[in-house]
């Protein structure tokens, strides 16, 4: 793998958001490799592996397409920092079902 250095180092907004799709679509490949391997090589048959087992991972690697990234991580906004002004306590916790 080769790190870019120099002045030429810096990539466009398209060349960045072209790069994060290959590395996506590439994760993806290799997942999906490592995924057919574990259930043809599980050793215990009594108990097999399935599809259903991958599905958490499945999702993660998925929200990696969506523009803020990991569900896990938080969105990159333009509000200020507390220490700017901007609020003290933001509430992540999701609403409960109806």
């Amino acid at each position: 793998m080769q790190v870019p250095i120099g002045d030429g180092a810096e990539k466009t907004a398209a060349q960045q958001e072209e790069a994060r799709r290959e590395f996506i679509a590439e994760l993806w490949r290799r997942y999906e490799a490592l995924q057919e391997w574990a259930v043809s090589h599980w050793p215990d048959q009594q108990h097999p592996l399935s599809s259903a087992d991958f599905v958490e991972a499945r999702k993660e690697i998925l929200s990696l397409r969506s523009p803020a990234g990991s569900l896990n991580q938080p969105a990159q906004n333009d509000e200020a920092e507390p220490e700017q002004g901007g609020a003290q306590y933001q509430d992540v916790t999701p609403a409960p079902w109806p």
